[in-house]
C-alpha cells in the first residue's frame, strides 16, 4: 500500500484512499461504514478492480466537517415535565 504524502492532498482534482486509510482517518468499524453507505450517510466508495475499492478524499472530509458541524449545533430543548409530575423519586419510595 503506497501512503498518500501531504504534498499530494493538496494537488487539485481527486485524490482517492482505500480502506485501510480510511480507516485511519474515520474511526467506525469497516461494517459501520458499509451500513452508512447502504443509508445514504457516509460518502459511497467506488471499484476500481474486481478486489480493490476506494473513496474520494474530498467527500470523506467533506463528510466529517458535517459530523463536526452537526455536533457543535446547540442541542433541541428537552420537553417539560407535564404538571404534577416530577422527575424527582417519591419520598415513599
Amino acid at each position: 500500500m503506497r501512503t498518500i504524502r501531504e504534498d499530494e492532498l493538496k494537488i487539485p482534482g481527486k485524490v482517492l484512499i482505500n480502506r485501510k486509510q480510511l480507516l485511519k482517518i474515520v474511526p467506525l468499524s469497516d461494517r459501520t461504514i458499509f451500513d452508512m453507505e447502504k443509508r445514504g450517510e457516509f460518502p459511497r466508495r467506488f471499484t476500481l478492480t474486481p478486489r480493490s475499492v476506494a473513496w474520494d478524499l474530498r467527500e470523506v472530509e467533506a463528510w466529517i466537517e458535517a459530523r463536526k458541524a452537526a455536533a457543535q449545533r446547540p442541542k433541541a430543548p428537552g420537553r417539560p415535565v407535564p404538571s404534577g409530575r416530577s422527575c424527582q423519586p417519591s419520598p415513599e419510595a
